[in-house]
């Protein structure tokens, strides 16, 4: 569980700075993560934190692929997609001021990780 945990972490990370990067195709979304009344800025040090998430998700995902019986990575990321991603994104987007583009694009974002990280729970031994 530790190692491919921590694969999918690590994996994660990287694709999360790849989805940074893609923010700047869309600028509304960019200037959104500079407002201080909804996020953090990065020299805050508890922004540092949000460097645990990829791993806490890939440990918390493999927990889960192996309770649901190791099904085929696209399955899976659709089973946490409406579990948890979809959840989390109508409250998100209920109780927060922030764009329907930013909330979509996370809700995109959390299947393609879910994803990611099934692909990685079959390849790795």
């Amino acid at each position: 569980m530790i190692k491919k945990g921590l694969i999918a972490g690590v994996v994660l990370l990287v694709v999360a700075f790849g989805f940074t990067w893609l923010n700047n195709l869309f600028p509304t979304l960019s200037a959104e993560y500079q407002n201080p009344a909804i996020f953090r800025p990065w020299e805050d040090p508890l922004m540092m934190a949000y460097f645990f998430y990829p791993f806490i998700l890939g440990f918390v995902a493999y927990y889960l692929w192996g309770k649901v019986g190791k099904p085929k990575p696209f399955e899976f990321a659709k089973l946490y997609f409406w579990v948890a991603t979809l959840p989390g994104m109508f409250v998100t987007y209920t109780t927060f001021q922030i764009s329907l583009l930013m909330v979509v694009s996370w809700a995109v974002i959390g299947f393609i990780q879910a994803y990611i990280a099934a692909l990685i729970f079959t390849k790795v031994k």
